[in-house]
């Protein structure tokens, strides 16, 4: 997911988290393939439009950092396709794991990365220090919060994996050791949930692609 006028590795990954425990492991026949060939036709709807556009000023602000190296950010229309794929733009969603908020995050997940983003020496506008020194499971339904819990975790398993979209979304689905052998963890849940977050992500970019191409003429 890196921008800045750098190809982004995950956004052509397969055109190709949360630490969720339980998942029914995929059968031998499945393929990430199958995932992604799933989802390749998803739109997004103007009903859900609108309802991202309520948090374009944060998706945009925060994805301005670079929360682990330099010149190194999220794409915006990434955290957006997760957003979608996690609770379709809902901030009160909380799911049957306990995850909450825009991006369904787990209160252990939200406090490790919280307590990472209060020792660094930066000014978050709309999120306090003392907000994320003192985290609560509330606060994750907070979109401000949500959305930079969610930009730092994605950027740190963008750093850890190289930007490659299936492994990224591994981590934050399955976590962080969910990784084996350079492969996404084998879970139904999580391909699936790749190729959800893929579709998304790819319709998101084909769509800027073609506005800047309408108004460039």
């Amino acid at each position: 997911m890196r921008d800045g006028g750098r190809r982004a590795t995950a956004a052509g990954a397969i055109l190709l988290c949360f630490i969720f425990f339980g998942y029914a492991p995929v059968p031998a026949h499945a393929s990430l393939a199958h995932y992604v060939n799933k989802y390749k036709m998803i739109k997004v709807s103007r009903d859900q439009e609108k309802r991202l556009a309520r948090y374009n000023y944060l998706i945009n602000y925060f994805c301005t950092f670079s929360y682990f190296q330099p010149h190194h950010k999220v794409n915006p229309d990434f955290i957006r396709a997760l957003i979608l794929a996690e609770s379709n733009g809902d901030p009160a969603a909380r799911s049957n794991k306990d995850a909450r908020g825009l991006t369904q995050i787990t209160y252990a997940t939200g406090k490790q990365a919280a307590t990472a983003l209060a020792q660094k020496p930066v000014h978050f506008r709309y999120v306090s220090r003392k907000t994320l020194q003192n985290l609560r499971p509330a606060d994750l339904y907070n979109p401000a919060l949500n959305i930079l819990l969610a930009c730092y975790l994605i950027a740190k398993y963008n750093y850890q994996h190289q930007g490659k979209l299936d492994l990224v979304v591994s981590a934050w689905n399955a976590g962080e050791y969910s990784i084996v052998a350079d492969k996404p963890a084998q879970y139904r849940e999580t391909l699936n949930h790749i190729g959800k977050v893929n579709g998304y992500f790819i319709y998101l970019l084909k769509k800027k692609k073609r506005r800047r191409y309408v108004y460039r003429r």
